[in-house]
């Protein structure tokens, strides 16, 4: 540029100067007065040159827009290739935007730096939350936390003065919101206070509750609500942000008033705190190590396992488990249709660069450089990109509504939105996929010489060896990406079909369920909830069409989050002092409950009235947990230590009975069953059983259980078919959108080796006529054809088999019944695509036996 500026004003000081001459001759005016009229006349250098240096600023956004132009109507004009490739690239970049707002807002949460969640680790695979306790404890010793809080999350009554509902109350300390930072945005916090024992009940509600029940957020303060049947005074509304704390999506946020305990456990409490600055995980392990060893001995008659450790996690870890992984193997999948797509448009791409090479060859020889060529194939690769980033943009919104939908469960998953980090990210994908798209045809105009174009034609270009290698690998590296996706939804599928085919261990059909939540306020005592019970289940029982109900803390098949697990040791085979005990399935039931789910009794008796504990406790068992723990029989009249409390009275097994699932369709059926006039819970499951359909008899039941007491909730019946649905409904979710992108992929794999061979056909027409001509059977041509196809098929799907299984690890865990590395479901994906690649060759292959011998030896 600055010899260039240099050249130019040499140049115009010699104009100038002959200009001045030629004036002084002829006007006879004075050397000084001939230039100035000289530099007049040619418009001022100085303001020359600066016209010319704003004009070559400026050069490159009227090439760019000239180019953009150009690009459009080249595009439209090709309506058919430019309408499928946008289409394609929309999918990729629509799928890819969604699952980053997913992974963004689950994965990459600022919320989670510097929060642990505190577990009481019994073993390295098996943890439990803490007991009031422990709880007392850290609260007490700890040097490691700036803020310390606790949360027990639970099912309530909730009530405005309006009919009861059900809802989801998070009970927390003040500690609990000064950790995670979350103040609310009208009244006050809770404060310590709050949380002593006798204290006024006050609670914070979600933002959410506040304008839908209470008037308003800013009319919620003061209110009185009732949570469970106690009045609670509204002290706080928390800010719309915070729908979710600690993967909990309450609605009533309760001041936790914690009782002093008698015993180490239960375990029902969530701790968490906020690393001090400058204090690690591993520094706050140590000091909550250093609490477990004081604290054992002071509760070692009801807590026998001393190698119990308190445990600070991670939040991210401890809230995400299988979510990580999960969304992780969702968002590689996703990245290898991208790929695919992106390899679709650029075989498209470079089909159509062949196609006009004639016209890029005479650019080029009217003085078009290649880096201008070059700009100008890019700039349709952007422009491509764009619309499909445009259309991807939509199809992103579409696709997070969606994960949303399949994983409600997955912390904040539910805030996950198109925001304008998506945006952004959305248009560097758009960028990234027209580089991609347009370097295929770029490395073949850097490789080409003008006169290519101008003798031959495309069919001289188009049928060089280069680039049909180029096409070649880019379906060689569809199947390629196309068979681990294939292969990861395959064993899925056969993992879920196996799953739904899992007995659950009882009679489904005509089962209404109900969950039922008494208000503690009113039901504090277990005569008071047993009261109930007695006066409603002879009710329930007499609807017409009801053969039976029965009662049970659990629900099964999938109810592991429930609570009720406890730990125990054999009296014929303990555990060794000091070590983790055995846990199982724990529910309490009533007799009827197993005659209601057609749960047979295989030994012993089954519960009676008079079994209430006390003395002589007892438990039924199931026959997995039989054979596990006495594989040799004989369990009827054997003897447990419950909860690992030594001081209390042995227990006995009664009875032994089938199997039934609680903690998943995909989980062990051990279980143990206490009876629940040992001890009446609050919130219980009821089980009818009905001659007819149970949707009919449901409006019934709940009349019955609202003629004993009008403020208990009723609003989560279904049947036992929809619940068993229900259990299953990740997996069946997870499968059909990893199934629905490995039917896109298959779909991109086809459409790429059905273009290749289309193309190859036109560009081989007059060699096909020729052999013809020679003698060639149609079949031979199709067999030609049809052989070359599957040449690229066979090869790309032997390199996908070796990806796949490297990928299918990423199953390992989440599988049931399924390896990671299982033959038939590898093979069949495998044939499913070759036969997927046959029908995608026969088409061009039946054109090809069609041509016309005579007319293609005519042409050119």
């Amino acid at each position: 540029r600055s010899s260039l500026d240099r050249d130019l004003a040499l140049e115009m000081q010699q104009h100038v100067e002959l200009e001045a001459e030629e004036l002084q001759r002829t006007l006879g005016i004075t050397p000084a007065e001939a230039r100035r009229r000289a530099m007049v006349a040619f418009g001022g250098v100085t303001r020359f040159t600066e016209e010319h240096h704003d004009a070559r600023g400026t050069r490159w956004f009227v090439d760019l827009a000239q180019d953009v132009r150009y690009a459009a109507r080249s595009l439209r004009r090709n309506a058919a290739f430019s309408l499928s490739a946008v289409a394609v690239l929309a999918v990729g970049i629509g799928a890819t935007t969604a699952v980053f707002s997913a992974v963004d807002a689950v994965l990459v949460n600022p919320d989670y730096d510097r929060l642990v969640v505190v577990f009481q680790r019994f073993s390295p695979t098996s943890r439990a939350p803490l007991s009031v306790v422990d709880y007392r404890a850290i609260e007490a010793q700890q040097r490691s936390f700036s803020e310390l809080g606790a949360l027990q999350a639970r099912v309530a009554s909730f009530s405005a003065g309006g009919e009861p509902e059900r809802v989801t109350a998070g009970n927390a300390t003040a500690g609990f919101f000064r950790a995670l930072d979350v103040r609310p945005v009208y009244g006050r916090p809770l404060t310590a206070e709050d949380e002593r024992q006798g204290a006024p009940a006050v609670t914070l509600v979600s933002h959410a509750l506040a304008e839908r029940a209470l008037g308003g957020a800013a009319q919620a303060i003061g209110r009185s609500v009732m949570v469970d049947g106690v009045p609670h005074t509204v002290v706080g509304v928390l800010p719309a942000s915070a729908r979710e704390l600690m993967g909990v999506r309450a609605v009533v946020w309760p001041a936790l008033q914690l009782k002093e305990p008698t015993r180490r456990g239960p375990f029902f409490l969530r701790a968490v705190g906020r690393l001090a600055p400058g204090v690690t995980n591993d520094a706050a392990a140590r000091d909550l190590a250093g609490i477990s060893e004081r604290l054992f001995p002071l509760w070692a008659s009801g807590f026998q396992q001393r190698d119990a450790r308190l445990d600070p996690v991670p939040v991210r870890s401890a809230l995400l488990r299988d979510a990580s992984a999960a969304l992780r193997l969702f968002a590689a999948a996703v990245a290898l249709v991208l790929l695919i797509a992106v390899a679709n448009v650029s075989s498209l791409m470079l089909v159509r660069t062949i196609g006009r090479w004639r016209e890029l060859s005479l650019r080029t020889v009217l003085g078009a450089g290649r880096f201008r060529l070059l700009r100008l194939m890019l700039t349709e690769s952007v422009v491509l990109a764009g619309a499909g980033a445009a259309l991807g943009i939509a199809v992103g919104a579409a696709g997070l509504r969606v994960l949303i939908a399949i994983a409600p469960g997955m912390p904040h998953l539910a805030d996950a939105q198109l925001d304008a980090r998506a945006i952004g990210f959305a248009i560097a994908v758009a960028v990234l996929s027209a580089l991609l798209v347009g370097v295929a045809p770029i490395l073949m105009l850097f490789k080409r010489d003008a006169s290519t174009g101008l003798q031959g034609g495309a069919r001289a270009v188009g049928g060089g060896r280069q680039s049909q290698t180029a096409r070649s690998a880019f379906v060689v590296a569809q199947f390629a990406l196309a068979l681990p996706i294939l292969a990861i939804a395959g064993l899925l599928l056969n993992s879920f079909l196996r799953l739904q085919r899992e007995d659950p261990g009882f009679d489904p059909q005509h089962v209404l369920t109900l969950r039922i939540a008494l208000p503690s306020g009113r039901y504090a005592t277990g005569d008071s909830t047993g009261a109930f019970w007695n006066r409603a289940l002879p009710l329930v029982r007499t609807i017409p069409g009801v053969t039976e109900a029965g009662l049970s803390s659990m629900m099964p098949p999938d109810d592991f989050g429930s609570g009720d697990n406890n730990n125990f040791d054999l009296v014929d085979h303990p555990v060794a002092s000091g070590t983790s005990q055995p846990n199982a399935p724990w529910p309490f039931v009533n007799a009827e409950y197993f005659s209601t789910l057609g749960i047979a009794l295989l030994e012993g008796r089954m519960f009676v009235p008079t079994d209430t504990g006390g003395a002589y406790p007892v438990v039924l068992v199931s026959r997995a947990w039989a054979r596990r723990y006495f594989p040799e029989g004989n369990v009827v009249g054997r003897q447990l230590v419950s909860g690992g409390c030594t001081s209390c009275p042995l227990t006995t097994v009664i009875g032994v009975v089938s199997d039934v699932r609680y903690n998943g369709l995909d989980r062990a059926a051990e279980a143990v069953y206490g009876p629940l006039s040992e001890g009446w819970q609050r919130n219980l499951n009821l089980f009818v059983r009905t001659s007819g359909a149970p949707g009919l008899v449901a409006a019934l039941v709940r009349d019955r259980l609202r003629s004993v007491d009008p403020l208990v909730p009723l609003d989560d019946a279904a049947t036992m078919d929809e619940r068993i649905n229900a259990s299953i409904a990740q997996p069946r979710h997870w499968t059909a959108l990893l199934g629905t992108f490995a039917g896109v992929a298959l779909l991109l794999a086809a459409m790429g080796i059905f273009g290749m061979l289309s193309y190859t056909v036109r560009a081989r027409q007059r060699e096909i006529g020729v052999r013809m001509a020679l003698g060639a059977s149609r079949q031979t041509v199709v067999g030609m054809v049809v052989r070359r196809g599957l040449l690229h098929a066979v090869a790309g799907t032997a390199l996908g088999v070796a990806v796949a299984l490297l990928a299918t690890r990423a199953l390992a865990g989440s599988l049931y019944g399924v390896s990671t590395t299982d033959a038939p479901t590898l093979a069949s994906v495998t044939l499913l695509l070759l036969l997927v690649a046959v029908a995608a060759c026969w088409l061009p292959a039946r054109r090809a036996a069609a041509i016309d011998p005579v007319d293609a030896i005519r042409l050119d």
